[in-house]
């Protein structure tokens, strides 16, 4: 799609959403897309093991990277760094993409085995916003792309027209911490 060719809307930016099969990535999105409330949906491919394949391309100048990790699965917040931070630092393009981790599924609190402060420690040592939400009953949903959406907005490199420059290792240029107090999603 050619973005000058539609005057629908002011900016378009290119957006990931990934973690584990099951986190809720899909429910995310339809959630911010959608008035209704999310129902359990059927499994999508996204995070499947044989699309990995695919990854390079997808990830290739993306502006904002949004981690989505299930407050009730242990293993899904695990794999963060273990697989998908080592994911974004191989395949992204962009030196200055924004991440942002979010703790999906706080609708089920009774079940939670990630803490709100396990995820705010993740998000300070990768150098991401945090916030956590519900797909299910769109708690935090919309703040969570609009934290995203202004943090690209602030980021001249990012609104430059072809701002795809290359990068390496994002991951391990740890930015300075910031005071989690002084964010406005946590």
């Amino acid at each position: 799609m050619d973005p000058s060719s539609s005057a629908d809307f002011d900016y378009l930016f290119k957006l990931l959403l990934i973690g584990d099969s099951g986190v809720g990535k899909s429910s995310l999105l339809l959630s911010f897309t959608s008035a209704n409330a999310i129902e359990d949906l059927s499994p999508t491919i996204a995070g499947q093991e044989r699309f990995r394949t695919l990854t390079s391309s997808y990830y290739r100048g993306a502006q904002g990277v949004i981690m989505v990790y299930d407050v009730t699965r242990r293993e899904t917040f695990t794999n963060l760094s273990d697989i998908w931070a080592k994911e974004i630092d191989m395949h992204s393009t962009n030196q200055d993409c924004i991440k942002m981790l979010v703790g999906n599924k706080v609708d089920k609190e009774s079940d939670r085995v990630v803490t709100k402060k396990e995820g705010i420690e993740f998000a300070r040592e990768y150098g991401c916003l945090f916030i956590e939400c519900s797909a299910k009953t769109r708690v935090n949903v919309e703040l969570c792309f609009e934290e995203l959406v202004l943090k690209i907005m602030d980021t001249p490199s990012l609104m430059a027209e072809g701002s795809a420059t290359m990068k390496k290792n994002i991951f391990r240029q740890k930015p300075p911490v910031s005071d989690a107090s002084t964010s406005g999603c946590c």
